[in-house]
């Protein structure tokens, strides 16, 4: 909450029952501003087109498709063109994304206030309000600025969505001549009072309400591109640069060669097709849609779709807790009843101190759970309600032969003082009271006495009760996330539980859900301060605002750290913003934060997270074994392709033969590496903020494979051309590349699936029948090959194909077991 009163703007206006005059508000209004909270202006179509076109990526696949079609190949014309689809999908949805979640955000706003005006109440827009405003609240209803309470008895305000906390919280009016406002004088925009009415002056509006710092903190982060996304780019650049200087120079050669203009355009059309690397979009874009599915199953719902690349990075996960760890609501957990009283008596009793409509959350739980009253039943002969002075609500109901019940309820300590008690059994019911109280639990107790005939006028009776009992309450922790937090401690992922609670309530639930080794760490922002040591050490944070959870955040991140966060709140959205993952809840989770989020867990299930995470995982070393694919076989295409017309020898391959390697390669690449996660498994995570999507000793190996197989392929085109055949030559090397395609796909996919073995199958049954069918490879200027041919080219294909798997080898990510996760499924 704020911490000084603005007593300038309200000079005057404190302690006093006056409103303000239209003209007043006028003059407020042109200096302070509408209380526009939320400002979201919808964008042009225009607009978000003009953002979208910036993408470089979506231009290389335009000017690709265009390039394809020119060249007459409409078949990889229409692919490129279908895989712009869902890039231009992902893109405008991360530029309207911050549009939908500042209208998620403007839902928890009141769209009316009742306030004085020119000495009468009316009802306004609430955007009218002005510091200096008296409006006024009741029961049920959205707060409409931050204000100070001038008036009002019993108030219960809900601040769950901008403390995180789930029991209400009372507030008492600022006394008369105070200099300073404690946190329960204030109430702010977005909150929602339970219980009483209350009269309030507004003292802040607009963007200076802590709502509005909220939405500034959500929607001023940047859409910035994914390690991957920029790795890839820098991948394509550098690949289209090469080949685009390799065919400019290959053109020229060939002229110079004097094997004429058709030749050269030829040659350097032929290996543009092969050089160009279209495949790794596409393949990127493939696979982030397979992980998109994949993780629906697993009960995550994927609003953007690149954050399947991110979350299978996660090594810290910031948790809320309130309706994330927890269920977010009150539950009764314990009946403590006194002496001569059982359990049922007591929740019967304590039955009598409640209303029904009195909006508060203790109130319903307790008569949740007992018998409705019949239909007409006489209702409490009066009620005093509950004030935030007595710490205690009574209500007198009809007893026999005229004599009256009172039933009271409150705060313990209360409570304990209005029965006669001996002093050891009053000290041993405080340290019941004291027990619960450290294990993060809410405390209260209930008393009765008969009295005789009450006169209406008579005041609340206030000693001789018989002390009934205590009823104790609870945020229960969620099903699940114990084994969840220790199968993440498991996999090395650290979870950090980031709440707006007290210590001690934090602890109790930290305590509970295994964080720490159920020996938490607990610590506040401020006790962190700026020791990075300590935050490295830190299982919960505490009495955390908006602010410093998005604080905490871009600390880890600056630690290295791939943060996910999880929330449901209001209060998350500046840090789910930030967040490298943002992960709401589907369920309870409020608009804002299912808008902002990158992942929605639709089951509201921490244990998600974990399966989710093992999707990741998987999903990278898929796409890695993917990429080493299309590598391994490029390479030895591109240069054969280059090395062999400079050479001033016959062209190796022509444009047929482009395309039917193209048809081998792209379906291979898309679908041969769609390993599941292996169960009670998850693949070993890539560290660091900048982990690099290949390391050297992998580049090693993916370059030292493709070297092979291109020396292989010369080699065999060399034997072709000492026999005396250009075309046995071709047929050789052909023959050599696409076996070796198929060593790669066999070894780096482990034929682990039906799909990879048929598409292995499909590649080498493909090259028998364009080979061994005399019109087939009369058709594609290739001849049948006899058993002496076919051996040279397995044992070279193959043989230098079966490299690849160094890539996995010497990547330092051997394929082992890993650490086993409970409950990861």
């Amino acid at each position: 909450m704020h911490a000084n009163i603005p007593s300038q703007r309200l000079q005057g206006l404190l302690g006093t029952d006056a409103g303000l005059s239209q003209a007043e508000a006028a003059l407020r209004r042109a200096h302070y501003g509408r209380n526009d909270i939320v400002e979201a202006p919808p964008p042009t179509w225009w607009m978000l087109a003009r953002e979208t076109l910036r993408d470089p990526m979506l231009w290389f696949l335009l000017g690709t498709a265009a390039l394809f079609a020119w060249l007459g190949d409409r078949v990889e014309a229409t692919i490129l063109l279908a895989a712009l689809i869902p890039l231009v999908g992902m893109d405008a949805y991360l530029h309207r994304r911050t549009q939908a979640s500042t209208q998620g955000l403007a839902s928890r706003l009141a769209g009316t206030a009742r306030v004085l005006r020119d000495g009468a109440w009316t009802t306004l827009p609430s955007g009218e309000l002005v510091p200096g405003d008296l409006v006024e609240v009741g029961p049920g209803e959205a707060v409409p600025a931050d204000a100070l309470v001038h008036a009002g008895e019993g108030l219960q305000v809900d601040e769950s969505m901008l403390s995180g906390e789930s029991l209400p919280v009372s507030k008492q009016p600022l006394p008369a001549g105070a200099t300073a406002a404690a946190p329960g004088h204030w109430m702010a925009a977005g909150t929602r009072l339970l219980t009483g009415t209350a009269r309030m002056r507004v003292a802040y509006t607009g963007a200076e309400t802590l709502y509005g710092d909220i939405v500034r903190l959500a929607v001023q982060g940047s859409h910035a591109r994914t390690p991957l996304q920029q790795a890839i780019a820098r991948l394509v650049g550098v690949l289209l640069v090469a080949a685009l200087a390799i065919c400019v120079l290959l053109a020229a050669i060939r002229l110079l060669q004097g094997h004429g203009l058709v030749d050269a355009l030829l040659s350097a059309v032929t290996l543009a097709v092969a050089a160009l690397p279209e495949e790794f979009p596409v393949v990127f874009t493939f696979f982030l849609g397979a992980g998109v599915y994949r993780l629906a199953r697993r009960q995550a719902l994927v609003r953007r779709a690149v954050a399947v690349e991110n979350i299978g990075r996660v090594s810290c996960i910031c948790s809320d807790k309130t309706g994330t760890m927890t269920e977010g609501r009150l539950a009764l957990v314990h009946r403590l009843p006194a002496a001569g009283l059982d359990a049922d008596a007591l929740l019967g009793l304590a039955a009598l101190a409640c209303r029904g409509d009195s909006g508060d959350p203790l109130d319903e739980a307790i008569l949740a759970l007992v018998a409705p009253a019949a239909e007409g039943a006489p209702g409490p002969l009066r009620v005093f309600p509950f004030t935030e002075a007595r710490r205690r609500e009574t209500a007198l109901w009809p007893a026999a032969g005229g004599a009256v019940r009172a039933v009271t309820k409150g705060a313990p300590e209360t409570v304990l003082a209005l029965c006669t008690l001996a002093p050891e059994e009053a000290d041993a019911w405080r340290d019941r009271v004291a027990g619960h109280a450290d294990a993060g639990h809410k405390v209260i107790a209930f008393a009765s006495r008969t009295l005789q005939a009450v006169d209406p006028d008579a005041a609340e009776p206030d000693a001789g009760f018989a002390f009934a009992g205590l009823l104790v309450f609870a945020d229960p922790l969620r099903a699940g996330v114990r084994e969840a937090v220790r199968a993440c401690d498991e996999a090395g992922i650290r979870v950090i539980m980031v709440t707006g609670d007290h210590p001690g309530t934090a602890r109790a639930i930290a305590r509970e859900a295994g964080l720490g080794g159920g020996e938490p760490r607990v610590a506040t922002m401020d006790e962190l301060g700026q020791d990075e040591a300590a935050l490295a050490e830190v299982d919960v944070v505490a009495r955390a605002v908006p602010a410093q959870k998005l604080e905490l955040v871009q600390r880890l991140q600056r630690q290295g750290e791939i943060v996910a966060v999880t929330g449901d709140g209001v209060n998350d959205a500046p840090a789910l913003q930030a967040a490298d993952i943002g992960i709401a809840m589907g369920g309870s989770g409020s608009q804002s934060s299912r808008e902002l989020a990158s992942i929605v867990l639709l089951d509201d299930n921490f244990r998600t997270i974990v399966g989710a995470i093992a999707e990741g995982r998987q999903l990278f070393r898929n796409l890695q074994s993917s990429f080493a694919y299309l590598l391994v076989v490029h390479l030895p295409l591109v240069l054969t392709a280059a090395l062999v017309p400079l050479a001033g020898q016959p062209l190796l391959y022509l444009p047929i033969h482009i395309v039917w390697l193209e048809l081998l390669i792209h379906p291979t690449a898309l679908l041969a590496f769609q390993d599941p996660p292996p169960p009670g498994r998850m693949a070993p995570a890539d560290r660091g903020r900048r982990a690099a999507f290949f390391g050297r000793r992998a580049w090693a190996a993916i370059v030292l494979t493709g070297l092979a197989v291109t020396a292989a392929v010369l080699l065999a085109y060399r034997a072709g051309l000492a026999a005396g055949d250009p075309t046995l030559a071709r047929t050789l090397a052909m023959a050599t590349l696409v076996l070796a395609s198929v060593a790669a796909t066999a070894v780096l996919s482990r034929l682990s699936s039906p799909t990879a073995r048929a598409v292995a199958l499909a590649s080498a049954a493909s090259l028998v029948l364009l080979v061994q069918v005399p019109a087939l490879a009369d058709w594609v200027h290739l001849r049948p090959l006899g058993p002496g041919e076919w051996a040279l080219a397995a044992v070279a294909g193959l043989g230098t194909g079966s490299l690849a798997q160094l890539s996995t080898r010497w990547s330092g990510r051997p394929r082992r077991r890993a650490r086993a996760l409970a409950g990861a499924g």
